[in-house]
């Protein structure tokens, strides 16, 4: 006999806990950023400075990223409680973080190729005017890490009973990608500035005009690895991957195998930060209410879908 527990009725809301406050954090460096873009852009054409052009359209690709991360907030909050999305939108901050992740490594590539050409054929650089545009991007940069910067470790996670509880959990999907991916675009940006201001300062005194764009190449390798290490974590949410550091499965196990019951078979997945669903089927000799396996497990806080099948009267071997 096999019997499926699951509860009509119940939530598939799997937003992070920190959602509203990390969507309010996106909009705010987004109005930032833009700001800045467009004074820049404006100053530049009004006195003619290329530097100036050139680091408002640059940072309008950034702009554009954390666009994505913006949207995808809002609309994983609006049709959280849509039923077509058969376990929620807490998985859209993920695949808007792969695609920013994508846009990183592009902008990777972007900065090597034109220090790479920058190398080969260098061009007169006005040090002064230079160093004024990086300074006035790392400051914006270092404003906008530190209000995206996600340092709320504390978090409530909701068992798959409904009810909250508190504590480290000790699992690895609590992360939002989505906000970190809108981080590692400012952060990006701000290294970029950084790695000018000193390119920059040690050129005006030495001359070494290729010093900067020697500095650019090793930034969009730094970059690039950032963009490398977002695809895989973002990727294997999307594709149901279990980290290795990820010990819910043998929590699983621990809580459901005693007195001669056994799993069978057992999947375990990410549907949003800090949530987990889980599909256990359960072969014993002397079936248990569905309510008591249930309650065995109810002590995994991040565990917030469950679904539970017994087959009654065989144990596995």
């Amino acid at each position: 006999m096999s019997t499926t527990n699951h509860t009509a009725g119940h939530s598939h809301v799997f937003l992070g806990d920190g959602h509203a406050r990390n969507e309010r954090k996106v909009w705010a460096v987004i109005a930032l950023t833009v700001a800045m873009m467009g004074i820049e852009i404006v100053a530049g054409t009004v006195y003619g400075s290329m530097a100036l052009v050139a680091d408002g359209l640059h940072m309008s690709t950034h702009a554009a990223a954390m666009l994505i991360a913006g949207l995808a907030y809002g609309f994983a909050r609006r049709h959280a409680q849509n039923p077509r999305f058969t376990f929620g939108t807490g998985k859209l901050g993920d695949l808007a973080a792969f695609a920013s992740a994508v846009i990183l490594a592009l902008i990777a590539l972007f900065i090597a190729y034109e220090s790479a050409l920058r190398l080969a054929s260098p061009v007169p650089i006005s040090f002064g005017q230079a160093i004024g545009v990086a300074v006035g991007g790392l400051v914006v940069n270092l404003a906008s890490a530190w209000l995206l910067k996600d340092d709320h470790h504390g978090h409530g996670h909701h068992g798959h009973d409904g009810h909250d509880h508190n504590g480290a959990a000790g699992h690895a999907g609590g992360r939002d990608n989505n906000l970190r991916a809108a981080y590692l675009h400012v952060l990006a940006d701000a290294m970029t500035s950084m790695l000018a201001i000193a390119a920059l300062a040690l050129g005006s005194l030495y001359g070494w005009i290729w010093l900067d764009p020697a500095m650019g190449i090793v930034g969009a390798l730094v970059i690039a690895r950032w963009s490398w290490g977002l695809v895989r974590d973002a990727g294997a949410v999307l594709l149901d991957y279990v980290p290795e550091g990820e010990d819910l499965p043998n929590e699983i196990r621990e809580a459901i195998e005693t007195g001669g019951d056994r799993i069978t078979d057992l999947h375990v997945w990410q549907v949003g930060p800090g949530h987990h669903a889980a599909i256990v089927s359960i072969a014993t000799e002397r079936p248990l209410p569905l309510s008591a396996y249930r309650a065995k497990l109810a002590h995994i806080h991040d565990l917030s879908h469950l679904t539970v099948e017994v087959d009654a009267g065989r144990v596995a071997a």
